[in-house]
């Protein structure tokens, strides 16, 4: 009979769910009646079970995201939103991403874009992709401490790599002209690279008064827009008023 330590052997390798599972086989006689390889794809099943879990997981952690809890199932499809459920459905399952293209997600303030993001971040991470979430401000202040720190390079290759991007509050405010130039190379390395999914409340027509140079606006929208599905959510009352969510 093998001995109760295999248990410890397997937890020393990391292996906690093959061992949680070799305990009871121990422990019920009627696992006695299987047969050995039986017995092993049951652990082995278990392991794989768990390890899936702890990625996901994982992913949804270090996405960072505005709403962990956003899920494609629980999106409001009131009339006068105007969303396409066939669109969004078929956007959940991540083809777009394999494809290397965009989501523009735009609406008024308080209409929900960020949550159908993140849900469409989530629906990405249960396909484990790597996912980030960071708002517009943020990322460019981010990109600015790097700059001076001398680990520009080094913090836009990480933003280069994840899967798929989730840039929220979209040119919500005029960008300085050196910020133009940052945006301009997170979507230049993310060109035909890697997905980027941006809320904003303007229509890409209206995205050159925001940044301003006219020639780094036609770059930025010319690797943006072609290369994009668009969702437009209309409502004449807000997603936090229906919830009773104070401004």
């Amino acid at each position: 009979m093998i001995s109760p330590t295999t248990v410890n052997k397997l937890h020393e390798m990391r292996l906690s769910a093959m061992a949680e599972s070799f305990r009871a086989q121990l422990d019920d006689e009627r696992y006695r009646e299987l047969s050995f390889e039986e017995r092993v794809g049951i652990m082995v099943d278990l392991e794989w079970a768990r390890r899936k879990s702890n990625k996901l997981l994982r992913l949804i952690k270090d996405a960072e995201f505005r709403y962990p809890q956003a899920s494609i199932e629980d999106i409001e499809y009131h009339a006068d939103r105007k969303l396409d459920k066939s669109q969004i459905l078929r956007l959940s399952g991540c083809a777009y991403i394999q494809e290397k293209r965009n989501l523009i997600i735009m609406g008024a303030s308080g209409n929900g874009k960020s949550y159908i993001a993140c849900a469409f971040g989530i629906a990405a991470c249960r396909n484990y992709y790597t996912v980030r979430y960071v708002r517009l401000p943020d990322l460019l202040d981010e990109l600015a401490v790097a700059r001076g720190e001398g680990i520009y390079k080094k913090v836009m290759k990480q933003y280069k790599k994840v899967g798929l991007l989730i840039l929220d509050e979209w040119l919500l405010t005029p960008l300085k002209e050196s910020q133009a130039m940052d945006v301009l190379e997170i979507v230049e390395t993310r060109h035909q690279n890697a997905s980027t999914i941006f809320c904003t409340q303007f229509a890409p027509g209206g995205w050159h008064e925001k940044i301003g140079e006219e020639t780094l606006a036609d770059a930025i929208l010319d690797r943006i827009v072609h290369d994009s599905y668009t969702i437009f959510i209309d409502g004449r009352v807000s997603m936090r008023e229906r919830h009773g969510v104070k401004q």
